[in-house]
């Protein structure tokens, strides 16, 4: 006779919030049923080991019935079943204690271990069941029970014939809600099973059954068929893999038509035990560089799927990594689609940031052209890495970043530019510009030239701001070419500009007083040689970064100190030191023009393009006049 019993109180609202609030996706309550069945055939198959009660089964197997009639759907296995003392110790009060504090820490959301207890992913099958009847025998039963509950207010177990060892979970499928949109006659559908083991259970150790209809020669045969493929491409052994077959599961996989690029298969054991199988693409997604992209990689624990897009298990700065963390060691918590305060996540992703930077390394070292098409594909992630959070990773970053310079249209490391740097060289010189060509135009490069130095091309807007963290490499502070040219000179050039700006003190204090609105200060250069003209940056922001800044929100006002430098050698200069001497009420309109022709060559817009004009025809008819 059936035994009725009720669920204790705090039972029955647990209940309920795992039901309503836990799981967010009805869809998971196949993974969780085939799971504790695959744990229910572990703990069987150790005890055959151990316990001479327990047999071992001649083949292990999980079955999955439909009955689309009567509605049900089954999941059987051949594991350790249970006796009537965890029937009620497990599915009456839940995790075996019912207890108030447990619920009071589910209610808050705080970390519950309890994946492996029967009573936990169990109870997710009444999201999509009205009934559950389970048919169970455990090797320390004379006899079988059946446990029912409506998943409500009460439960009831009694005896019931069963000679084979194992657990039948029966599911009576609440009927189809259409004002709602649930269809849960979907799930007594071939390919929803199907669809459903492949994307949570496809690695599940033990073959996942069930019966499929074939048709040849408009003749139906009924064939039962195993859905998983039970072995991971990631645990298999390393020689046992071909590179096609990991190039085809990386594709089907996270669906890109290319190969990728490079593939990372690791397995670490010890205090810390995971499988990782990632890869690097060979191009970034489309949406790679916007908010809409989302990093991560697939979680598993014991090849059973637990979360699509783990953003704690990869950096940002490797954010473009593709592939799959598998570790038995992570805590889990009730719904297994959360994790626990990490301490294991967050070391597996220290040991990952550590293998991808290490296998960049070795790419860079033994195929130089190969990760230069990483580098054009990605290089801009690693840099923004090194600027991130005030520079926490460029120790770990800047081997990895590289630079064309003035003299080769080629890569180098940063470590190759100081092998490659002139003896009496004190910094590490860089240029910024749209491109290189822009950059090679800049007349800023004239003096570095002249001394054969060798100058690193910014041409990424990233690019500044990472030296601006990074401020030296191994000692060498990173010099921009459109701030002070002092160490440039030596001390009779430097000694002979003091000279020649005395000399034009008035001359170059009214070009200043002419442009007030727009300089800091009017120099004399000592770097220019063949430019009349250019525009410098003093101390802090530079002239690239305020164009950057600019287009940033509450950005727009932060402007660089501009230096105005003129070419004392220059006949532009001869000929307004004569102008300043003769009409000195013309300097106004040549220090606009010289100054528009200096944002010009930065490739800035000019503010005013018709007072420019109408300086230039201005300039022009006077001087056709005389």
């Amino acid at each position: 006779m059936a035994k009725r019993k009720y669920f204790k109180t705090e039972s029955k609202k647990l209940l309920d919030l795992m039901v309503n609030s836990i799981y967010t996706h009805k869809d998971i309550f196949l993974r969780e049923l085939i799971s504790n069945a695959s744990d229910a055939i572990d703990r069987r198959h150790y005890r055959s080991l151990t316990d001479d009660a327990v047999e071992a089964a001649d083949e292990y197997a999980i079955v999955i019935h439909r009955d689309e009639s009567a509605r049900t759907l089954e999941i059987a296995d051949n594991g350790i079943g249970l006796t009537e003392e965890e029937l009620i110790n497990n599915l009456g009060t839940i995790a075996e204690s019912g207890s108030k504090a447990f619920l009071e820490k589910l209610e808050k959301q705080q970390d519950v271990e309890l994946i492996g207890q029967f009573g936990v992913g169990f109870y997710s099958a009444f999201m999509v069941a009205q009934r559950v009847d389970i048919l169970t025998r455990s090797p320390y039963s004379e006899t079988g029970y059946r446990w029912t509950s409506t998943g409500e207010a009460t439960y009831t177990i009694e005896e019931a014939d069963k000679d084979d060892i194992g657990t039948r979970i029966i599911l009576h499928l609440r009927p189809d809600d259409q004002d709602n949109e649930e269809t849960y006659s979907d799930y007594l559908k071939e390919h929803t099973i199907r669809r459903l083991v492949k994307k949570y259970s496809d690695y599940v150790r033990y073959p996942i059954k069930t019966d499929v209809v074939k048709k040849e020669d408009d003749k139906e045969t009924t064939v039962t068929e195993t859905l998983n493929t039970m072995v991971p491409i990631w645990k298999k052994a390393k020689a046992d893999i071909k590179d096609d077959d990991l190039n085809d599961f990386y594709k089907r996989q996270y669906h890109d038509f290319e190969d990728p690029l490079h593939t990372i298969h690791t397995n670490v054991e010890g205090m810390l035990t995971y499988t990782a199988l990632v890869f690097i693409p060979k191009n970034p997604p489309q949406d790679f560089y916007t908010d809409q992209f989302e990093k991560g990689l697939q979680l598993y624990s014991k090849g059973v799927f637990i979360m699509d897009k783990n953003k704690d298990l990869i950096p940002d700065h490797f954010r473009f990594v593709k592939g799959l963390v598998d570790s038995a060691d992570l805590s889990l918590n009730i719904s297994r689609e959360m994790l626990q305060h990490d301490r294991q996540l967050k070391k597996i992703a220290a040991h990952l940031e550590k293998k991808i930077k290490s296998e960049l390394e070795k790419m860079l070292k033994r195929d130089r052209e190969k990760y230069i098409e990483f580098y054009n594909a990605f290089g801009k992630n690693i840099k923004y890495g090194i600027y991130d959070n005030f520079g926490a990773k460029k120790d770990l970053l800047q081997e990895l970043v590289m630079f064309k310079t003035d003299q080769s249209d080629t890569y180098i490391t940063l470590a190759e530019y100081l092998e490659r740097k002139k003896d009496d060289q004190k910094a590490i010189y860089y240029a910024t510009g749209s491109s290189r060509a822009q950059i090679l135009s800049q007349p800023q490069l004239d003096a570095v030239k002249e001394k054969g130095y060798e100058v690193l091309m910014f041409t990424d807007e990233i690019d500044e701001f990472m030296v601006q963290i990074m401020q030296s490499y191994q000692d060498t502070p990173f010099k921009s070419l459109k701030q002070s040219e002092s160490d440039l000179l030596d001390d009779e050039k430097k000694d002979a500009l003091k000279t020649k700006e005395k000399d034009h003190k008035k001359l170059l204090k009214a070009i200043k007083k002419a442009l007030k609105d727009h300089v800091k200060d009017v120099k004399l250069s000592g770097r220019l040689k063949d430019a009349p003209v250019c525009l410098v940056s003093g101390e802090g922001l530079s002239l690239e970064m305020e164009k950057v800044l600019k287009n940033l929100p509450n950005q727009a006002g932060i402007k660089a100190d501009r230096i105005l430098e003129i070419n004392p050698d220059h006949e532009l200069f001869t000929a307004l030191s004569r102008i300043h001497e003769t009409n000195p009420a013309k300097i106004d309109d040549y220090a606009n023009l010289l100054y528009r022709q200096a944002l010009l060559i930065e490739g800035y817009d000019i503010d005013d393009p018709v007072d420019f004009s109408n300086r230039m025809v201005k300039l022009m008819l006077e001087a056709s006049e005389k």
